[in-house]
């Protein structure tokens, strides 16, 4: 099987404010899958890019975007936001996708908060809302 080629650039600044803020999150990591940023505790919950399907074989390509699961009590507000897109595999299951020009840097740590969330075990979770020295 092929890898996946690169799809972004190790430097690029907007990836690094994505990891700025998903990195803080109690063991997140971060990985290459499919040829972009996914960041993970033991599932993904976050990609840096994306693509959204026109037709078969075509997509337009939003490298400058995250992907998110977004807090389910927020999804049906998020979907009516023109700014949110369906990304292309990821959007049946529930997985938005934002460019990071049309999102400011408190909006984007909530969006990755939500996702992580909706993703992490308990224990992680209960870390994110537990005293510091929990």
């Amino acid at each position: 099987m092929a890898e996946h080629p690169l799809m972004f650039r190790v430097d690029d600044p907007l990836l690094a404010l994505v990891r700025r803020h998903a990195l803080v999150l109690p063991e997140a990591h971060e990985k290459v899958s499919h040829g972009r940023p996914a960041f993970f505790t033991t599932k993904v919950f976050a990609y840096f890019g994306g693509s959204v399907r026109r037709s078969p074989g075509d997509f337009e390509r939003h490298d400058a975007a995250v992907m998110i699961l977004p807090d389910r009590d927020d999804e049906p507000a998020l979907r009516q936001d023109s700014r949110f897109w369906s990304p292309a595999y990821l959007g049946p299951s529930g997985w938005l996708g934002i460019d990071l020009a049309a999102t400011d840097e408190t909006e984007l740590a909530e969006l990755l908060d939500a996702s992580y969330r909706r993703t992490a075990p308990a224990r992680l979770v209960r870390r994110l809302d537990g005293p510091a020295d929990a």
